[in-house]
């Protein structure tokens, strides 16, 4: 399927992308926020897949603000489901996905982007600052929505689609990013090619930040997480990103990326979703089959249909 960018093989890869975000989303969600050294406290052995009995609450998260479970999906999945909503429905205007967003409730609370957002009700909300990953986590349905061939309306849809809670350039860039990628990759493109586009896509600070850490990694006889965590360990935009791009690419497998992602901690879900949802596109059948399973028991996502959906209105003549 290399290379193939026929609607049925388009359809395959978005549909392997979004649950590789999920997988990923979960599987990170595990060691979020933990330094590297207290992911080996909680997991002496480090991350291998879902750990404990699927539906528990994972441990570290007992008695805190949102309990949440081994398997479970956060907002980065949430959200992205809202943003593939909000294409089908009204196409990309800030308003529409806004009034998706609106009816997100994971991880919604004081200290967030999507707070603001929620406090005003106004779909027509536009966040003058932000410049976290909140809008790149979000943008893979752009990606299998638009060609790569139409980079300016991969541009202005992730435009529209930060800018009800993130409206920094710094997120923009980052989500332009990111969409630019999943294009690129659910068309089965080589690795220089999807990072060119993201590299394009992207610019400036970005762009440049992209471009070291892949780098940086490729130059690396192994991909080491002690090593990882020391020089781009994700807990930054300007890391957070770029290092999940360079890890999809450079593993060529949505399972190790994950595997990755959570090991190091950090923003682990989030490295771990984007970096999937890009891995996934590209290598279908590195998607772990059993941890899908599980996430697909555990939150009943329409995955397979808004992916499916999403795909079948790509503009296909663009693709060559």
């Amino acid at each position: 399927m290399a290379g193939d960018k026929t609607e049925s093989a388009v359809t395959a890869r978005a549909i392997a992308s979004f649950q590789a975000l999920a997988i990923g989303d979960a599987v990170g969600k595990q060691t979020e926020t933990l330094s590297r050294a207290a992911v080996l406290q909680w997991y002496p052995s480090g991350i291998t897949g879902f750990h404990g009995r699927p539906g528990d609450v994972i441990p570290r998260y007992a008695g805190k603000r949102y309990e949440w479970r081994i398997g479970e999906t956060t907002d980065d999945t949430e959200q992205t489901l809202a943003v593939g909503r909000a294409l089908l429905t009204e196409g990309p205007n800030h308003t529409a996905i806004a009034r998706q967003l609106l009816q997100c409730r994971k991880s919604l609370h004081p200290g967030v982007s999507l707070w603001k957002l929620a406090q005003s009700g106004d779909p027509g909300h536009i966040a003058s600052d932000g410049d976290g990953c909140g809008a790149a986590m979000r943008v893979a349905p752009i990606g299998v929505l638009y060609p790569s061939s139409n980079l300016q309306a991969i541009l202005r849809a992730s435009y529209e689609c930060a800018i009800p809670t993130h409206g920094g350039p710094l997120a923009i860039a980052g989500a332009s990013a990111v969409a630019a990628a999943v294009s690129a990759a659910v068309e089965g493109r080589s690795t220089d090619e999807v990072l060119a586009l993201a590299l394009e896509a992207s610019k400036g600070a970005m762009a440049d930040s992209i471009e070291r850490t892949y780098a940086d990694l490729r130059s690396t006889k192994r991909l080491a997480v002690d090593e990882i965590a020391m020089r781009h360990f994700p807990d930054h935009p300007l890391k957070i990103i770029p290092l999940a791009i360079a890890l999809a690419l450079l593993t060529e497998s949505a399972e190790e990326t994950a595997l990755i992602a959570a090991n190091l901690g950090g923003d682990a879900d989030s490295v771990a979703s984007i970096g999937g949802a890009i891995a996934g596109a590209m290598w279908p059948d590195t998607v772990n089959q059993s941890w899908r399973r599980v996430v697909s028991d555990i939150n009943g996502h329409d995955l397979v249909e808004l992916a499916s959906a999403l795909a079948a209105r790509r503009d296909f003549p663009e693709c060559g």
